[in-house]
């Protein structure tokens, strides 16, 4: 392998489940806790079915879904007594404030992350980074518009529960292949920079206010 391949995806240092926190979330998206991924793929899986192929209305299933689990409920909870079954709970982890204040948290320091750059971008001081971004929106919108939001999201889910234990797979070669890729973007760019690019006068916008 030659010296493009020591490049690491997204320059990083850690391993995989390291950048993606190492904790449970990590396990899950890696395949390390197999009966919690394939889980969440297959309920992401039954539910596009449900509502983009079998087109069932939200409210609809949420009401079969009640009306079957209390009649579940109900036929257990009175059956108990007879066969001296424990009584059906439902988990602490499902009404859990602490864990409802977790995930609202985290998405909304990501999301701030992502303003915050996206604010830097704009500013104009790197063109090259200005440009690529405004081309990968205007990629992403494209895509976005060959799907319903529902088939984009159940998507994003099977490409979170699938690429990155792929990634850590075949890490090596997916290095290696980005690498050489990325190496022929910026001779490119410089070739561009040469040319175009410095003409272009840069913002002077300051950064995002913390």
């Amino acid at each position: 392998m030659n010296g493009h391949g020591s490049v690491k995806l997204f320059g990083r240092e850690r391993t995989l489940h390291e950048a993606l926190g190492g904790h449970r979330v990590a396990d899950i998206i890696l395949w390390r806790d197999k009966t919690a991924s394939a889980a969440i793929l297959a309920v992401a899986t039954v539910a596009w079915w449900l509502f983009e192929v079998a087109e069932f209305h939200f409210l609809t299933l949420v009401c079969y879904v009640a009306m079957i689990g209390m009649l579940v409920f109900f036929i257990w909870t009175n059956a108990s007594t007879f066969f001296n079954l424990p009584v059906p709970r439902v988990p602490e982890t499902l009404l859990s404030e602490r864990a409802t204040r977790q995930a609202i948290q985290g998405v909304h320091r990501r999301l701030s992350r992502v303003v915050e750059k996206l604010y830097d971008i704009a500013c104009g001081k790197d063109i090259k980074m200005f440009i690529l971004t405004v081309l990968s929106l205007y990629i992403a919108a494209v895509i976005a518009d060959c799907f319903s939001s529902l088939t984009l999201l159940y998507l994003v889910v099977l490409g979170t529960m699938t690429l990155p234990a792929l990634y850590e797979r075949y890490d090596s070669e997916v290095d290696h292949l980005v690498a050489r890729g990325v190496h022929d973007l910026r001779t490119h760019f410089a070739d561009m920079d040469s040319g175009v690019l410095r003409k272009i006068p840069r913002g002077t916008g300051a950064s995002a206010p913390k």
